[in-house]
This record gives C-alpha cells, structure tokens and sequence, in this order.
C-alpha cells in the first residue's frame, strides 16, 4: 500500500497551478510499482531534454511558423531520442510509468504525451493534452500571427508525433469505439492535469485487475480517489477490490459508501435499467456479506 506521504505529495503535485507539476505527479504515481522511487532525477533528465529540444526548435525560429515548430520537435523526440508507441505490448504496466518509459523510450499514448507536454513546453511551444476516447493526444497552439501557417495542430505522440486532421480523429474513434461510434468536436476538449493523471491511473487500474495484481489496482484506485474523492464509481470498485485484498472493514465502507452517494445522486435506479439495478444488488449482497463476516470476528 501506499504511504500517507506519497499520497500527499502527489496530491500537492496535481492541484498546483499550471501544467509544471504534470511530471512530478506522473513520476509520484510510479511509486505504485517502484516504492521510494526519486522523482528528481528523472525531472532532471526532462529538463535536459526540454533544454536540448529548445535549442532545436530556436534554430527553425518562430518566424518558420508552428508546422516547423512541431516537425523540429518531433524530429528531436521521435528521431533522434527514439521515443516510440509500445504496439507490441500496449498492456504493459511499464508503459504507464514515466521512469520506464524515459528509461525504455516507449510507452502508450497518454505517457508518450506527458513526455511531450513537459518537453514541449519547455521549447517554448504552447501545448495542451487532448482527452480522447481511447487515444490521448496532444494539442499544440502558435504564439504570435503566423497568416500563413495553421493556428494549432492535433499531434499523436504515440505513432511518432502525426499530425491529425478531423478524418485521422474520425477513423481513430472507430478503431477504439466501434463503426457505429459518432465524432463529436467536443471529444477535442482540452484535458486538465487532473484528467491526465486520473486517466493514467485508470489505464494502470484496468491493466493490473486484468493481471489479478489487486493490491496495486487498488493503490491506483487510491490516488484517483485522492484528488476526485466524490467518484462514487471508484470509491465501489475500491470496497471491491479491498475486498479481494482481504481489507473487509475497508472494503465494507467503501461499498456502504459508494451505495450511500448513488442513492443520493439518484435514488432508485431506472426499472428499465438493468445493468444499474443488478450492480447496485450484487454491491447490497457483498456489503451484507462483509457485515455478516465483520461480525464474526467480534
């Protein structure tokens, strides 16, 4: 489990103002896998990546515009530091740690983005983390008038920083959403540092319950907790996994909690909807089973 101090430092790290702290919180949540992980140097190694990138992307000039802005980062990240998407083994847990990621140059969309947020940033472009379904992406913004060059471009730092127009997005929502799957504008919105590291942990969440490894599942679960206490979904699927840790007094206030804020939120489920009453039930039959066991040992 984790500490209370790594809880709060991440905590700290993911409601400071401005996107800084986007790294240090991502290299806090590795703590899940490497207990008493160092988030310094690993920052350090960042900082020496932005300082190097800037230096690439000030020999274009801003006059160049923000296409050649982005072709000269990219080039830097994906060429010359061979950062690349983990197609092979997208499942690896690895791939969501920054560390590893800096240390093994691949990772999945989200992780290759913090990379290039940071980075990016620090070579002076305007960068922001796109939230969409199934894929992270990253949004870059030119400073300055450029009439001859795109205001902003969508950028895929998974598949070597490809730059999407609306079709790509399209095509790309089909391949994680199905053909039926209806693109909407606003699946571009702009991700906050919290959204960005909730995401992150609920890919880690979802790659170790798949691995059985539950007591990590469940330290995710925490931090996603931590800066969205309100998620009545995962204050239930953390009462559940508890549960299979064997914690039944955590487990049980988890899941009275969780039953507590649905009801509130809505009182009885929809008749019609039967995915909702049977998960509300199946939640009643553990917190009564938990309560029967918490009992016995009285």
């Amino acid at each position: 489990m984790l500490d209370e101090e790594t809880v709060s430092a991440f905590v700290a790290a993911a409601s400071s103002p401005g996107d800084e702290d986007l790294p240090r919180a991502a290299l806090l949540l590795a703590r899940i896998e490497h207990r008493g992980l160092d988030p310094e140097p690993w920052l350090a190694q960042l900082a020496r990546l932005g300082a190097e990138a800037a230096g690439r992307v000030g020999k274009v000039g801003a006059t160049a515009g923000l296409p050649a802005q982005v072709d000269a980062l990219n080039d830097f990240l994906f060429v010359e530091q061979r950062f690349t998407g983990n197609e092979a083994h997208f499942e690896d847990p690895r791939n969501s740690y920054l560390n590893q990621v800096l240390t093994r140059r691949t990772g999945i969309p989200i992780s290759l983005s913090v990379i290039y947020l940071d980075v990016g940033r620090r070579a002076g472009l305007t960068v922001e983390g796109v939230n969409f379904p199934g894929h992270f992406l990253v949004r870059c913004r030119a400073r300055g008038e450029h009439q001859d060059h795109p205001r902003e471009l969508l950028i895929d730092p998974f598949h070597a920083g490809a730059v999407l127009a609306e079709a790509d997005c399209r095509r790309l929502l089909r391949q994680h959403a199905g053909e039926e799957a209806a693109f909407d504008r606003r699946m571009l919105a702009s991700a906050d540092k919290a959204a960005i590291l909730t995401r992150m942990l609920a890919n880690l969440k979802r790659v170790y319950v798949g691995m059985r490894s539950f007591p990590q599942a469940c330290d995710a679960v925490r931090l996603i907790l931590a800066i969205n206490p309100t998620d009545a979904t995962e204050l239930r699927d953390r009462g559940l996994l508890s549960y299979h840790v064997g914690d039944h007094t955590a487990a049980l206030r988890d899941l009275e909690a969780y039953l507590r804020a649905v009801s509130r939120a809505g009182g009885v489920p929809d008749p019609d909807d039967e995915d909702a009453r049977r998960e509300r039930q199946q939640v009643w039959e553990h917190v009564k089973t938990l309560r029967r066991r918490i009992a016995s040992f009285n």
